[in-house]
This record gives structure tokens, C-alpha cells and sequence, in this order.
């Protein structure tokens, strides 16, 4: 079977250069031979990368208690659905569904009434057949729960909360230059080599950075993600009434273009190690760029998805009160080594700052979440 690099280079020689979108989509999503495709797909300590989830627990008892919230603002429906979205091995689903169901946590509102978890009904979209048999696995206990599906056009309308945890950094994105006039990066070939070829901008990605009102200044390299627009409308469209949780890496419109990244936020990672080069281990390393969030607050307001709030994720988890969390699970008394670990998600020098939490709802109102009273950046946005 070719490698995927040299199905890259036929799609090249029959149809000419890609833009670079093209290609991180083929290298990342091509099926069992992208990144995310693979049998072999490995997210966590033992492959690539690791997320919130990997770090300790207590992020998706977290997550839980802010989806209880949630459900508790829209009065208690008797059916709340949860739709995750690039849901990895499975552990964020896995760590909420057992606090909510008890396991460390109350198990029940203050109110004695029956709890969430009663009431919850939790799909996965995952494109992966093979991770979303791992994924069936870790979830055995709460099949009951579960519903996997390969397309966010699959499932009805939904009333509850569409849930991601670093989704939107694998978006494929535009990559984008500034010289006498903007210009966009295609990839080419020169013999079996992936190189990188400059042509005039589209008018798409030039409306892009006037919309935002940002100009690059010359000699910088950045990025631009349009795909976040489709994702929101697909979500818009599915959500009759409830909340979109977000959870990444990323910045403020004028933070991401701003002079000190004139290299802009794409990164690599392969092997636990982080590089700049994409077309170096095609399809065995993962390509990220950081969110818009700025874009993310405006084409939300577009489709009915008014932003409640944003912070940083460790502001966030403080808020939402973590340290109550921290007493249900382990008492007055908690294990050094436990602590360390938590304190990974909320301080900055680990995922508390370089991550941030935005909220979207749709519906009558505008509820007030726990989790902003500390600190809301939305007038940043």
C-alpha cells in the first residue's frame, strides 16, 4: 500500500499544488493512513500528546459539575444530552459519567432530587472505527448511556450541550503569509519532496482578516481557520436549546495576530516532542494550530450561540469550585502526589493558563454559569 506521503504526492502530480488546508486534512484525517485515522492512533501519555483528561480525574468530575449546572439552569429536563466531539480514548466521558453517577461525587442535587445521571444521554462522534472501539471498551460500565456516531449530521436535534476538549486545534487551517500583499501557502512537489509554493490569497482569506480587523505586518507567517464557521453552523443547527462547552488552546483575535508571533501557533508533535515542520513523519505526527476564539464568539453569534463566558481554564476550574471537589474525593486530607497532579489543570505554568474555556448558549435569557464569577474575558474577545 503507498504511504500517505505518496498519495499526497499523486494527488499533487494529477491535480497541481494543495493549499495547505488540503493537505493537513490528508495528513491528519486521510482515511487509515491520516493521524487520526490509523488503527494505531494513540492519544495520551503513551502516544503524542496528552490532554486534561490524561493529567487527573477531577477534569471530567469538573465537566460534570458544570454539566449538572447546565442542567439545572434548563430546569431539569428529564432527557439532558451530551454530545462530545473528538472524545480521544475515551477518559473525559469516562471521568464525568462516574462522578455524576456517584463515584466521588454527590450523585444528587442539593435538592434531593434525582441526579443528572439519571436523566443523561451521552454521544460520541468519532470518525476512528478502531478508537471508538477503544473507546466502546473504557465505557462498557455506561452502555446504557452511550451512542457513538461517524458525522455530526447523524444525530437529531439536541437539547443539553455539545462538549469538545481540544477539538478545534485539529481543524485543518489556511496558512497565510504577508509580503507586498498577502499570500497563501500551497504544498508542491520537487521530486518526491513536499515543498512549499506562495500564490496570490483568495478573497475568502483576505475577508477573513478584514472581518477581524487585523493587518499583518510584513514577513509574518500565521494562520487562518475557516472551518470553525462550519462547525459552528452544523452545531447551531443541531442545538434546539442548551449550551456549547469549548475547552482549548488559543487567543483573542488580537492576541493571535499580534507582532509577537509573527511565526504564527502551528506546531507538531511526534513522539512527545514538539516540532515545526508538517511535512516531515506525514500522518505519524499530529499538526496543530491555536483557536480564534475572537472568530469563534462572532460566527457563534451568527448561528444563535451567544457567549455566556470565557477565562482562562484554571480561573475557570477555581470558580466552578474545585477545591469542593477536591474534599468530596479525598476528604481534608489530600494525597501530595493527587494535589501535584491537579495542580497541573489550574496553574499557569501548566494547562491553567495556556488553555481557555468559552460557553455559547442557546436559548430564552442569558444564564449566569459559576464557572465566569471570578473572571469573564469576553469583553477581550
Amino acid at each position: 500500500m503507498p504511504s500517505l506521503k505518496e498519495r499526497i504526492l499523486e494527488r499533487i502530480a494529477s491535480r497541481g499544488p494543495m493549499n495547505f488546508e488540503a493537505f493537513m486534512d490528508m495528513a491528519l484525517y486521510y482515511p487509515s493512513l491520516g493521524y487520526y485515522a490509523k488503527d494505531s492512533a494513540k492519544i495520551g501519555r503513551t502516544g503524542d500528546f496528552y490532554t486534561s483528561p490524561h493529567l487527573h480525574r477531577i477534569f471530567g468530575a469538573m465537566i460534570g459539575r458544570q454539566l449538572e449546572e447546565m442542567w439545572v439552569l434548563m430546569g431539569r429536563p428529564d432527557l439532558f444530552s451530551v454530545v462530545e466531539m473528538g472524545a480521544g480514548m475515551g477518559h473525559l466521558a469516562k471521568d464525568l459519567l462516574e462522578y455524576l453517577r456517584g463515584e466521588g461525587g454527590k450523585g444528587q442535587d442539593t435538592e434531593g432530587e434525582k441526579s443528572l445521571f439519571e436523566h443523561l444521554k451521552y454521544t460520541i462522534i468519532e470518525i476512528n472505527p478502531s478508537l471508538g472501539e477503544r473507546q466502546r471498551e473504557l465505557l462498557r460500565d455506561f452502555v446504557d448511556k452511550m451512542t457513538w456516531l461517524s458525522h455530526i449530521g447523524e444525530i437529531g436535534a439536541v437539547r443539553g450541550c455539545f462538549l469538545s476538549n481540544e477539538l478545534l486545534d485539529a481543524f485543518p487551517v489556511r496558512l497565510v503569509e504577508m509580503a507586498d500583499d498577502l499570500m497563501e501557502i500551497y504544498v508542491s512537489a520537487e521530486g518526491k519532496s513536499l515543498v512549499e509554493k506562495r500564490v496570490p490569497c483568495s478573497s475568502e482569506v483576505k475577508e477573513y482578516f478584514r472581518e477581524f480587523g487585523v493587518e499583518l505586518p510584513r514577513g509574518m507567517r500565521t494562520e487562518v481557520n475557516l472551518r470553525l464557521r462550519t462547525w459552528l453552523k452544523e452545531v447551531g443547527e443541531k442545538l434546539s436549546d442548551g449550551f456549547v462547552l469549548t475547552i482549548d488552546y488559543g487567543y483573542p483575535a488580537w492576541d493571535y495576530y499580534g507582532d509577537d508571533r509573527s511565526r504564527g501557533t502551528l506546531l507538531c508533535y511526534y513522539e512527545h516532542q514538539i516540532n515545526e515542520d508538517p511535512y516531515q513523519h506525514v500522518g505519524e505526527q499530529d499538526i496543530t494550530a491555536h483557536v480564534n476564539f475572537s472568530s469563534l464568539k462572532k460566527w457563534g453569534d451568527e448561528f444563535g450561540l451567544k457567549t455566556l463566558g470565557f477565562c482562562p481554564q484554571g480561573t475557570y476550574l477555581v470558580s466552578l469550585g474545585i477545591d469542593e471537589v477536591i474534599t468530596e474525593f479525598y476528604g481534608s486530607l489530600p494525597d501530595p502526589l493527587e494535589i501535584a497532579q491537579i495542580k497541573g489543570l489550574i496553574m499557569p505554568q501548566g494547562m491553567g493558563e495556556t488553555h481557555r474555556v468559552m460557553v455559547q448558549y442557546k436559548g430564552a435569557g442569558l444564564p449566569v454559569l459559576r464557572g465566569f464569577r471570578l473572571r469573564n474575558q469576553m469583553g477581550k474577545l
